[in-house]
């Protein structure tokens, strides 16, 4: 699958998220940068086919079909979206998420479930305190049971902490699994993919080129330049 965000935007002068492009697809993880607490989540909404854009378009595989993304893309820990509850525990987490997959969800499946992912011990860890990285890989795991699913939209992980490179390897692994993996994080976690990865997309707002960062093919795509600032 290959989904395009082509200059999208939010809120008055785009003031919610400037214009934005980017592609990710099928086998590729992609780093896309957005600033304020607010805007990777708005950004994750719109790539995820759950927020109409004021400007721009989604396109996956070339059509416009908001409900087809729905169901073939996982938003996953998206702030106050996707996120879980802080005090629920990672097991209570588990439960709900192999519930909706349609699994077995009772406290055995769930510690099965736990061992095998290797974060049995963490069963009983409250998910705002579980290690960043597991919390990651975890989250991820539990979003690609849903029936359909083919892409992930992981928001903000850099907002839990620990180093970009463990979270980036997931999304690695995820996309070398087949997936399409688009990460949503701030400016100051373009480096750790910038080493193991290759510039694909651009994205210009007057004095502001931030760069999207992707695997292992090489894409330019320019948003068009607006005035004012978001």
């Amino acid at each position: 699958m290959r989904v395009v965000l082509d200059a999208v935007g939010k809120g008055r002068r785009e003031h919610a998220l400037p214009a934005t492009s980017a592609v990710f697809e099928s086998g590729v993880a992609t780093l896309v940068a957005a600033e304020t607490a607010q805007r990777p989540t708005v950004l994750g909404l719109i790539a995820s086919g759950r927020m109409r854009p004021d400007t721009g378009g989604v396109t996956l595989d070339d059509r416009t079909d908001a409900s087809a993304l729905r169901r073939r893309v996982a938003l996953v820990d998206a702030p106050e979206v996707s996120e879980p509850e802080p005090n629920v525990t990672l097991a209570g987490v588990a439960a709900e998420e192999l519930m909706f997959a349609g699994r077995r969800s009772d406290p055995v499946a769930v510690r099965r479930w736990l061992d095998e992912h290797g974060v049995g011990d963490e069963a009983s860890v409250p998910v705002s305190n579980v290690d960043p990285d597991a919390r990651v890989r975890a989250l991820c795991e539990l979003a690609v049971l849903r029936k359909g699913v083919e892409a992930i939209v992981l928001v903000s992980p850099d907002r839990h902490g620990g180093e970009p490179a463990a979270w980036w390897a997931v999304a690695e692994d995820f996309a070398a699994r087949g997936y399409a993996v688009l990460v949503i994080a701030g400016q100051a976690s373009q480096p750790v993919a910038e080493r193991t990865s290759l510039p694909v997309v651009e994205r210009a707002k007057r004095d502001e080129t931030p760069r999207t960062i992707g695997r292992p093919r090489v894409r330019r795509l320019t948003a068009p330049t607006k005035g004012g600032r978001a």
